[in-house]
């Protein structure tokens, strides 16, 4: 049976993403990067790509973020202007404008003794090809970033990361650039969270799915002792689950409920508009154009088992499948 999920570009194409990236200098950079991200830094080889979380000191998420490490102690980068070891920071997830609350974070926490050096946030674009041929592309070896022919930009995997002012290889160039409906449908069939549905300061990494970008016994670092906490005692309270909703036959396609909306509360079906069935909340929604939706929610932990929900507790209320 054919679901909303099962969708794929018709021909090959790319995601072009505006990131932020922010160059880290000197002794202390992987100690400092390893007290002030979710993910093991300190002891990751040179030259690694290493998936983290920004996160602030009760675990609530601030970013998504990729460490890169220099490939060595002495040639950091193949950019003539950097001569300190370190490693660049890639945020994303949010705007890019909302970085520079990032690095203020990491700059508030820096002490005069720090061998850091925070640069300034630079704004660049990671693109990660989809569809037919994706498989076949040039890509980076696992879990190490490697840098383009001419200095064009790094691979991360498949997705390439390119600093302003970079021209993408041409095997790249030649993909079509998917429309942002179609970027944000992949997004939610990937359930990646993104700001301003997920990446919130009311969510932390374990409600979002990305327990792989958390270590739990690299020793101290900011978020620690919550996630920890979260971990030893099933303290997780949602979760991010897919939902999708079609219209009923001799309803008008596309015209959904009034409660699709981010932000929405969800009820479970036996007693909606009951205080004690609140379900959780709707998160992301895009509309199809097929009398079909798609979205993100934040599903309680003791509705995560329930097939279906409600969306509201207006006369209408929508039903969602869960996936």
């Amino acid at each position: 049976m054919k679901t909303p999920w099962d969708w794929q570009p018709g021909q090959a194409s790319q995601i072009e993403q505006a990131v932020s990236l922010l160059r880290l200098e000197g002794a202390d950079t992987r100690r400092f990067l390893h007290g002030q991200t979710s993910a093991a830094i300190e002891t990751a080889p040179a030259g690694a790509w290493i998936p983290s979380c920004s996160i602030s000191p009760t675990a609530r998420m601030r970013a998504l973020v990729e460490v890169l490490l220099d490939p060595s102690e002495s040639a950091p980068t193949d950019s003539s202007e950097i001569t300190k070891p370190g490693a660049w920071l890639v945020i994303h997830g949010i705007p890019p404008e909302a970085a520079a609350g990032v690095r203020q974070s990491l700059d508030r926490v820096l002490f005069p003794a720090d061998q850091v050096h925070l640069g300034a946030l630079e704004t660049a674009n990671l693109i990660t090809p989809v569809g037919p041929g994706t498989a076949e592309l040039p890509a980076g070896p696992k879990g190490a970033w490697q840098t383009l022919e001419a200095g064009a930009g790094w691979l991360l995997g498949h997705q390439v990361l390119l600093r302003q002012g970079s021209v993408a290889p041409a095997w790249l160039a030649e993909r079509a650039l998917l429309s942002a409906p179609d970027h944000e449908r992949w997004r939610i069939q990937q359930a990646i969270p993104a700001a301003p549905g997920e990446l919130t300061d009311d969510t932390n990494p374990f409600e979002l799915g990305l327990a792989e970008r958390v270590s739990l016994n690299k020793g101290c670092y900011v978020g620690q002792e919550t996630l920890a906490k979260l971990s030893t005692y099933d303290g997780v309270k949602q979760q991010l689950r897919r939902w999708s909703w079609t219209s009923r036959t001799g309803e008008q396609a596309g015209e959904p409920p009034a409660a699709l909306t981010p932000g929405t509360t969800l009820y479970t079906r036996d007693a909606p508009g009951d205080g004690t069935s609140r379900a959780g909340v709707i998160s992301s929604s895009l509309e199809l154009g097929d009398g079909t939706w798609i979205g993100l929610a934040l599903v309680r932990k003791q509705a995560l088992g329930q097939p279906v929900l409600q969306a509201g507790d207006g006369p209408r209320p929508a039903t969602l499948l869960l996936s």
